[in-house]
């Protein structure tokens, strides 16, 4: 197994299934083909018998994926009815990492943004090199936030420090997001690939059964349990499509300037 896409490159080594996102140029921004080849790499994967362990990672050593690819902004994220279909692909592509049936880890070098963030934290274990930075820059943009991502985020670093991480949209050091929980390993960038090749043989070498009921159990357990408070939160953050700070937020963005924002 080779390529799956132009921008999405499926690899197998031994054990290991490689999701490679592969859009350089862009730091590897995740686009609609990206997204739509995240569940058919996954459910290749998990067919095969050889494979123990899922790796995510990104083309190069400069991202491991740096948010949402903007040149599709105008066209796919104008408003919530053009973003939903969008929305609808994000939402299945990160289920579907959170619900492989087998381990998978985020190899984090690099920019690790908004979107990447996303992809990294529905992994089971993020492993981080030391010149990694992490950030969710949704408030820059006027965005609004997948609910069972930010469930997800809050359930890794707790509630307090998922605020700063919107709140104020910086980026974080990797040393800060292992602090916080966001990361469950740093080391040095230029042993990050043997550490995580390290990590995926001593998963590999455990037994499937075991791993596969614990990931299970675990997911079970941090179940969302209200349906009625989920709606509610979902209607929020699908009100910020519809602002006219999300608009100005695109128009700064592609401006490379400061967004004016007015609450409306």
């Amino acid at each position: 197994m080779s390529v799956a896409t132009e921008k999405m490159i499926a690899e197998v080594d031994g054990p290991i299934g490689w999701m490679i996102f592969n859009n350089p140029s862009r730091r590897n921004a995740i686009s609609v083909e990206m997204w739509r080849a995240v569940p058919d790499v996954l459910d290749r994967f998990e067919h095969d018998p050889a494979i123990r362990v899922i790796v995510l990672r990104g083309a190069g050593d400069k991202a491991f994926v740096s948010g949402l690819d903007i040149s599709q902004f105008e066209e796919e994220f104008a408003s919530s009815q053009s973003a939903a279909g969008l929305e609808e692909l994000s939402a299945r592509a990160n289920q579907r990492i959170q619900m492989s049936t087998k381990p998978t880890i985020a190899m984090i070098n690099g920019f690790c943004i908004g979107a990447g963030v996303q992809i990294a934290a529905n992994c089971d274990i993020r492993i981080a090199a030391d010149t990694a930075t992490l950030a969710i820059t949704a408030a820059k943009l006027g965005l609004g936030y997948p609910v069972p991502s930010l469930k997800r985020l809050i359930d890794m670093v707790g509630p307090s420090y998922a605020k700063e991480i919107f709140f104020t949209g910086r980026q974080f050091s990797a040393g800060e997001a292992e602090r916080m929980g966001l990361v469950n390993r740093v080391t040095p960038a230029a042993e990050l690939e043997s550490y995580v090749r390290d990590t995926c043989a001593a998963i590999a070498g455990n037994a499937p059964l075991t791993i596969r009921a614990i990931k299970q159990t675990v997911h079970e357990l941090q179940a969302l349990s209200s349906d009625i408070e989920l709606a509610a939160c979902e209607r929020l953050m699908q009100a910020c499509l519809d602002s006219a700070d999300y608009a100005e937020g695109r128009r700064a963005f592609g401006e490379r300037r400061k967004p004016v924002f007015t609450g409306r």
